[in-house]
C-alpha cells in the first residue's frame, strides 16, 4: 500500500561499499508536515541515508536491503552549496532549468518561477541576483538559492544534507529561520541530517541518532535532548554549544521573519 502524500517509510535499509557494510538495518517513518532530524558524527551513515532515499548513493556504494516508500516528489538541499550550484552558469538560470524540467512551460514562465522562489527564500534584491554567478553570492545566499533548487519541482518532502555546517552562526540560524518558515508555508515533511544536535534540535519534531551505520536512539527532540539514553547521544549533546533560539517572527506560525541576508 502506498504512503500518504508528504510520508516517508524507511525499513531495514542496508547499504554497503564493496568491502562493509555502511547502514545497518535503518527504519523510520515520518508522517505528513513532520521534520524528522538524523545526527551524528562522520560517517555514521546518516548522509547515505539520505542519498539511499534520494536513489543517489555514491560511486561504489549500493542498497542492499530494505523497502523505502515515498509520498511525492523530493528535494535536496545540499551541504555545500559551491559544488551544488554550477560556477559557470548563472543562479537564475539554474533555478529556471529546474524549474522547467519539472514543470515544462516556456522559458519566460520558468524564469518567472525562478524570481517568485529566489523571493520565497528570501534572497535579497532577487531580481537583480537572478544574473549572478555563484562566486558573486555569499555563502548564506548561495545556500537560498540551493534551497531554491530544490523547491523548484514542488516536492512534498525536503532532504537537507547539513545545509548549515559551512556558515556562520547568523547565517545559519537564519536559515534554520527560513526553513521552518517554509516548511510551515509549504507544508512541507523535512528530514534534516547533521552532526549537530542543537542544531536539530532547532527544527525537527524527533531526532534519530545514528553512529556506526545504526540507530542507538530515537524520540520525540526534547525527550533525547534533556534525557538522552545512549551514552553517545550524551556525549553529542554535550560536545556543542546551542544554536540561538528561533527568531520570534520564526516561531509564531503565520509569521514570516524577515530574513536579512549578513555576509
Amino acid at each position: 500500500m502506498s504512503v500518504a502524500p508528504g510520508a516517508l517509510r524507511v525499513r531495514g535499509l542496508q547499504v554497503r561499499s564493496d568491502s562493509r557494510l555502511l547502514v545497518d538495518d535503518v527504519s523510520f517513518a515520518v508522517d505528513p508536515g513532520e521534520a524528522l532530524g538524523i545526527v551524528g558524527e562522520s560517517g555514521s551513515g546518516k548522509s547515505l541515508t539520505l542519498r539511499a532515499i534520494l536513489g543517489l548513493p555514491p560511486r561504489g556504494v549500493r542498497v542492499t536491503g530494505g523497502e523505502i516508500e515515498v509520498g511525492g516528489r523530493v528535494g535536496m538541499v545540499f551541504q555545500d552549496p559551491l559544488t551544488a550550484l554550477d560556477p559557470l552558469s548563472r543562479v537564475g538560470a539554474q533555478v529556471a532549468s529546474a524549474s522547467r524540467a519539472a514543470r515544462g512551460g516556456s522559458r519566460a514562465a520558468a524564469r518567472a518561477h525562478a524570481l517568485e522562489l529566489l523571493e520565497q527564500v528570501r534572497l535579497p534584491d532577487a531580481a537583480r541576483r537572478l544574473r549572478a554567478y555563484p562566486h558573486e553570492l555569499s555563502g548564506g545566499q548561495r545556500q537560498r538559492v540551493v534551497i531554491a533548487l530544490a523547491l523548484a519541482s514542488g516536492p512534498a518532502i525536503l532532504l537537507c544534507d547539513e545545509p548549515t555546517t559551512a556558515l556562520d552562526v547568523t547565517v545559519q540560524r537564519e536559515v534554520l529561520d527560513l526553513l521552518s518558515r517554509l516548511r510551515r508555508e509549504r507544508e512541507l515533511s523535512i528530514v534534516f541530517v547533521s552532526h549537530d544536535l542543537p542544531v536539530v534540535a532547532a527544527v525537527c519534531d524527533r531526532v534519530l541518532v545514528m553512529t556506526g551505520g545504526r540507530v542507538v536512539e530515537s524520540g520525540p527532540t526534547l525527550d533525547v535532548v534533556r534525557s538522552p539514553r545512549h551514552p553517545y547521544t550524551r556525549s553529542l549533546r554535550d560536545a556543542v554549544l546551542p544554536v540561538p533560539p528561533l527568531s520570534a517572527a520564526a516561531a509564531t506560525p503565520g509569521v514570516s521573519p524577515e530574513g536579512k541576508e549578513r555576509s
